[in-house]
């Protein structure tokens, strides 16, 4: 398990990453700017629920998340496999059992953000940590309007103090507009450019 010190801010961004590329490096390095986080770990997951076809084999999507994402205060990890949790829910409580004296962040791009209704107790992930959503191509409109987005709306941090969200309590969430990276792993996988790759 990734190291943590007391009163630190984690941004956790989960995922098949089935590949990891450089929209997810993007996200990350725009998250740990803007949201107050003093690191992110990447939670590189057994398989996604809510996709029916399985990923690529986790040693290998772990190989090549740590090609992309070179930073000194990003850690890839394989916490979901070595905790046995399926749900980002689950995985949630207990980390926060595990390190009860840091500060978790959610990080999800907005097309996450406009299904997170969908998600195995979402209301609870909404209670539980901030929410950090980044804006990424043709989404924005669709999680601003989205089922958690309008539950949540008095909840909500303006961009504008987006530093602050690492200290806020939960529900708590702050949607920004981030550059652009259009970089899809839907999009690598149909190229053939990722199962296509030696392992």
């Amino acid at each position: 398990m990734p190291y943590a010190a007391a009163g630190q801010v984690i941004g956790l961004l989960g995922g098949s990453f089935d590949p990891a590329h450089a929209g997810h490096a993007h996200i990350t390095t725009e998250a740990l700017k803007r949201f107050g986080l003093d690191r992110v770990w990447w939670l590189v997951s057994p398989g996604n629920p809510l996709k029916t076809r399985g990923p690529e084999p986790l040693d290998k999507r772990m190989d090549r998340a740590r090609e992309v994402m070179r930073h000194p205060r990003v850690e890839i990890t394989d916490i979901e496999s070595q905790l046995g949790t399926r749900y980002t829910a689950q995985t949630l409580a207990r980390l926060r059992r595990l390190y009860p004296n840091v500060r978790f962040v959610w990080l999800m791009g907005a097309d996450n953000m406009a299904q997170l209704h969908q998600w195995q107790d979402w209301r609870g992930i909404m209670e539980t940590v901030p929410i950090g959503v980044l804006a990424r191509p043709g989404q924005r409109i669709s999680a601003r309007m989205s089922r958690a987005a309008g539950l949540y709306a008095p909840y909500r941090i303006p961009g504008r103090f987006s530093h602050l969200l690492g200290l806020a309590d939960a529900p708590a969430w702050c949607f920004i507009n981030v550059p652009m990276n259009d970089a899809s792993s839907t999009a690598i996988r149909a190229r053939g450019g990722w199962s296509a790759q030696a392992g």
